[in-house]
């Protein structure tokens, strides 16, 4: 029985690795180097991706075709590196890996630093909303403890002292109770002020990509 879950951790170890490997046994055996080079261009993707597809398909007795490689993908970067992808690469926060030859870039760039201004405004009201909403629960919380304090206060046979110790928890929660709800109406500012930007950039950029 041991002997049989030690073969399947095993085994799932093996795949845990083999689905780490950037290319499959029957892509590295069908050798199309120019067309993983295209799609690895079109994903903006670094030369360095190649030693990673040498890793994975040495285990299967295959050595890429570099130059094969190299010019496919530098087909893939005309697809990747336009202004529009440099919008969409820039607003949902991918990285980019300077890539993009020099005569593309001049327009990739741009576009790209424009979508790291939508990507910022939209992650501040992203921000706001999910601190209110932290916020707003938390005030519940604290109306759930200061009524069930309340009921307490009201129980009999509590001593004088048991009684203003009730009290002074009570002031506590009501005192927490009054800076959250300060720091949810500053939250609620952030998220008018975040919303205002939002619209402003949209206004900004509506003709120029597309009306994303």
């Amino acid at each position: 029985m041991k002997l049989w879950i030690f073969a399947a951790a095993a085994g799932g170890a093996v795949l845990g690795l083999a689905s780490c490997a950037t290319m499959s046994a029957e892509q590295c055996m069908a050798g199309d180097w120019a067309g993983q080079g295209y799609s690895d261009g079109a994903s903006g993707l670094t030369m360095s991706r190649l030693e990673e597809h040498a890793e994975a398909c040495a285990k299967h007795g295959v050595t890429p075709d570099r130059s094969a490689y190299a010019a496919g993908r530098d087909q893939g970067l005309v697809r990747y590196c336009t202004p529009a992808n440099g919008f969409r690469a820039g607003r949902t926060g991918s990285g980019y890996g300077g890539v993009c030859p020099s005569y593309l870039e001049v327009d990739f760039m741009p576009a790209y630093r424009d979508g790291q201004i939508v990507h910022d405004v939209e992650q501040a009201l992203t921000n706001a909303r999910s601190s209110a909403d932290s916020l707003g629960a938390r005030l519940e919380e604290l109306d759930d403890k200061i009524a069930g304090k309340q009921r307490e206060l009201r129980a009999e046979g509590l001593t004088e002292p048991q009684r203003d110790q009730i009290r002074d928890r009570i002031q506590e929660l009501r005192r927490e109770r009054a800076e959250t709800e300060r720091e949810w109406r500053r939250a609620q500012n952030a998220i008018d002020d975040a919303e205002r930007d939002v619209r402003d950039i949209q206004w900004r950029f509506r003709d120029q990509y597309g009306g994303w």
